[in-house]
């Protein structure tokens, strides 16, 4: 439904401070598995996305 969930962000941090991370994302659509790689680091991307955070409304 698109609404956002609540969660610990000190434990989010310390899981996004890994070098790696691993997202699971499960459609419930059978059995297959695949790897993808990406990066979005540039200054200017890191300038935009840091400009902002969300927040949670109860």
């Amino acid at each position: 439904d698109g609404a956002g969930l609540a969660f610990d962000e000190d434990q989010a941090r310390r899981v996004l401070e890994q070098e790696t991370v691993v997202i699971t994302v499960d459609l419930k659509a059978g059995q297959t598995a695949v790897t993808a790689w990406g990066c979005d680091l540039t200054f200017d991307y890191v300038k935009i996305n840091a400009s902002y955070r969300s927040y949670i409304y109860y």
